[in-house]
């Protein structure tokens, strides 16, 4: 057989044959296997593609299959063809699967990133926008120390206009294509009174001047060489050379991306792209999925193919999945089926409410025992969490239990940064020896305490045979720092002082609040701009919120140091904890997915900066989220829950009457929200006729609140009073906070309770 890419330069490629199908299946082994939708993909090779591929419908292999069809039916060379993806990884996948198909033709394929791909083309023709073929690509700590230095030379007041806000807006400005030139006053804002555009311009011109690029670069660069009339022959050669493109997850593109990409496909219009609108979820990174709903108007004449047979879930929880996301109202629309009509229908989706984020941790972790038990490899379940801080709960009860686990796309909750910084502040109030924690957060945050502080503080404490705190407190007394250094440390050894004296009278939880709010850490987060800072935040609240289940801060010190010596053995299968962000490409045979309440999912800050379409994001996510699973899935939410410090009554999330009844099985607590049955199918039984509407579930809440509250004592609850719960039983009052009780309960043991869910017994 001879080669199809033996073809020298000036040999013209075989006309292409539009999308029809080869005459003999024989001829084409390649699309062996193929079902219809699969291989109609794969074959209509002329022209703008769009391909929906639904979660589990075999997207990767269509993906490798169509670029082996293109190469093996003799339509292109391989540097005709142009495969754009989002990850090393994907993009290594596809390379080696497509070598398997057509051998050593797929190293000379054009494969990548689209961070990979435009460096590919700036080393050629980079120079001619002043960068050499050598440019260094900064990463985002060089990137923002440039910034730093662009805003001093400016004088620009950092504390007051932090450069990491100003970073923020320069990244997303060059993901939607813009440069300092296209960059309007209104763009621009108020930072730095109105100089936001003046400082890109400056930090563009260092880059350049340092012959360095950042991620932003390697795309914005690439449009400016596309559009400069004085250099056209260069965007005519690419779009003459790539006769055919293909780009995978195209509902996560940019602006930038998808200019690129449209420039490119003009002249033959050969372009595939590859994606779900469903599961699109990364706008906060700049993705917009725009671009995959308007690819029909970009491409006139385009072609639409759904791949909606799924091969990895149940169709239980296809169903479930389904009817969830059918709520949105921004989609192209396709539903998913099971790829294999002789698979059973599988196990409902579980629908489990109970009384408060601890009894939902028990029951998540005794859920897994029983899979477990069942024989489901502890690596196969998942815990799939809307925001990283409702990780500990999880990671607390998995670690009593003696349950193996990892947290994916991030550290354990202890491990954590802002955690550990926090961690320290308490260690030193706590116990003043404590020379690691102060030397941990001394300077933290920045306060002018450097290497010449610290060093002069562990010259004076080995003399003396002291602490780093007691050295420091002698320190400042001498003459031996500089005046404004002695006066900062003077200050911070000042404040632990004056917080340990607050420790006798103050609750632990507000005293640790105190503290991060009185050093500056909880506002150099707030101040701080970056995609993870509000991550930190709700973490740190979430730090002192666990603090509430503990007696007194040595206590609490004294668990997490427990916490923390968990065996991290690495030859052991692990239970999976990580968010639904980091889940998406992942599957798993069970899932757990915990937290559906309104407020924590759909998120109430996605809802309230972007309304309708941040809610369709959120419902996304959720989809992504049942998606993850190929044999059951476990969604759950709480009745109460410490948020920040404050025990709110949540409502079930509106996602969760979103799933059709007839594809889950829904279980609560007897006097949950007013009165719901152990267990339905569906909610008729448990709810009196349905589940509730938005305005119903709020009239439940109100009516089951008020009920308790009308045999209140008129003063009030006072320690040793007789009292009953709905839930809980008959039990003893130990201490009372404001509105919140410690309770000791006749068989429940100990609990944390709000008043008006109580009465006198």
């Amino acid at each position: 057989m001879s080669d199809p890419f033996d073809l020298s330069d000036d040999e013209p490629v075989p006309a292409p044959t539009g999308g029809a199908r080869p005459r003999a299946s024989a001829a084409t082994p390649w699309l062996d296997g193929l079902n219809p939708e699969q291989r109609q993909a794969v074959e209509t090779t002329e022209g703008p593609v769009l391909v929906l591929s639904g979660a589990g419908t075999g997207k990767t292999r269509v993906l490798t299959t169509r670029l082996a069809h293109i190469l093996m039916s003799g339509k292109a060379r391989p540097w005709n063809l142009l495969a754009v993806t989002f990850t090393n990884k994907a993009a290594r996948e596809m390379r080696e699967r497509v070598a398997a198909m057509v051998g050593p033709a797929a190293e000379q394929l054009w494969l990548g990133t689209f961070h990979a791909l435009g460096v590919r083309m700036l080393r050629r023709h980079g120079k001619l926008i002043g960068l050499e073929s050598n440019f260094t690509i900064l990463d985002t700590d060089d990137q923002l120390r440039l910034l730093k230095q662009v805003m001093e030379a400016a004088r620009v007041d950092q504390k007051r206009w932090p450069a990491q806000a100003l970073m923020g807006s320069i990244q997303r400005w060059k993901d939607r294509g813009l440069t300092p030139a296209q960059v309007n006053a209104g763009e621009a804002g108020d930072f730095a009174a109105g100089r936001a555009q003046q400082l890109y311009q400056a930090y563009q011109d260092r880059l350049l001047a340092l012959n360095a690029c950042d991620f932003g670069d390697l795309l914005l660069h690439c449009l400016a060489l596309f559009r400069d009339p004085q250099h056209r022959e260069i965007l005519a050669d690419y779009q003459q050379q790539f006769r055919y493109i293909l780009v995978d997850e195209y509902q996560d593109t940019n602006v930038a991306q998808y200019l690129w990409l449209r420039l490119l496909a003009q002249a033959h219009k050969n372009i595939c792209c590859v994606g779900d609108d469903d599961q699109s979820i990364y706008s906060w990174r700049g993705a917009e999925v725009g671009n995959i709903l308007k690819f029909e108007k970009d491409f006139p004449g385009a072609k639409v193919v759904r791949l909606e047979a799924n091969y990895r879930s149940t169709p239980a929880i296809l169903a479930a999945a389904s009817g969830l996301i059918s709520h949105n109202e921004d989609r192209l629309g396709k539903t998913l089926r099971p790829g294999d009509d002789t698979r059973p229908q599988g196990d409902p989706v579980v629908i489990r409410g109970l009384w408060d984020g601890e009894e939902e941790a028990r029951w998540v972790v005794e859920e897994i025992e029983a899979r477990h038990r069942d024989g489901t490899p502890l690596d196969q379940i998942a815990i799939l969490v809307r925001a990283g801080f409702q990780t500990r709960e999880f990671e607390e009860r998995l670690i009593t239990t003696g349950i193996p686990y990892r947290v994916i796309g991030g550290l354990r909750f202890y491990e954590r940064q802002e955690i550990r910084d926090a961690l320290a502040y308490f260690r030193v109030v706590a116990q003043p020896a404590d020379d690691l924690a102060f030397e941990r957060i001394v300077n933290v945050p920045k306060r002018g305490l450097g290497d010449a502080t610290l060093q002069a503080m562990h010259v004076l404490a080995r003399a003396r045979g002291i602490g780093l705190v007691a050295a420091a407190r002698e320190l400042v007394t001498t003459d031996e720092l500089k005046p404004k250094a002695r006066a900062t440390l003077g200050a911070l050894i000042a404040d632990f002082d004056r917080w340990r004296g607050l420790m006798p009278a103050m609750p632990h939880a507000d005293l640790a609040q105190t503290i991060l709010d009185e050093s500056g850490y909880t506002g150099m987060w707030r101040a701080e701009k970056s995609p993870d800072a509000q991550g930190r935040v709700e973490n740190l609240k979430e730090l002192t919120s666990a603090m509430e289940e503990f007696e007194s801060l040595p206590g609490f010190l004294e668990h997490v140091s427990l916490v923390m010596e968990n065996d991290e053995k690495t030859d052991v299968a692990r239970v999976n904890v990580m968010t639904l962000h980091g889940a998406k490409g992942l599957e798993f045979d069970v899932v757990f997915l915990p937290g559906w309440e309104e407020g924590v999912f759909p998120h109430q800050r996605a809802m309230e900066e972007t309304g309708l379409r941040g809610l369709e994001e959120e419902r996304r996510l959720a989809y992504v989220g049942l998606t993850r699973a190929r044999r059951r899935v476990f969604v759950s939410y709480a009745a109460n829950r410490r948020i920040y410090n404050q025990w709110q009554n949540n409502l079930p999330s509106r996602f969760i009457e979103e799933i059709p009844g007839e594809s889950s099985e829904r279980l609560a607590d007897k006097g949950l929200f007013g009165g719901v049955s152990e267990q339905a199918s569906g909610w008729e039984s448990g709810w009196g006729g349905g589940y509730p509407s938005q305005r119903r579930r709020e009239r439940i809440i109100e009516d089951a609140v008020s009920e308790y509250k009308g045999s209140a004592p008129k003063d009030g609850y006072a320690p040793g009073d007789r009292v009953r719960h709905a839930k809980f039983g008959y039990g003893r009052i130990q201490s009372v906070d404001g509105n919140k009780l410690e309770i000791v309960f006749d068989t429940a043991g100990v609990k944390k309770v709000i008043d008006s869910f109580i009465t006198p017994a």
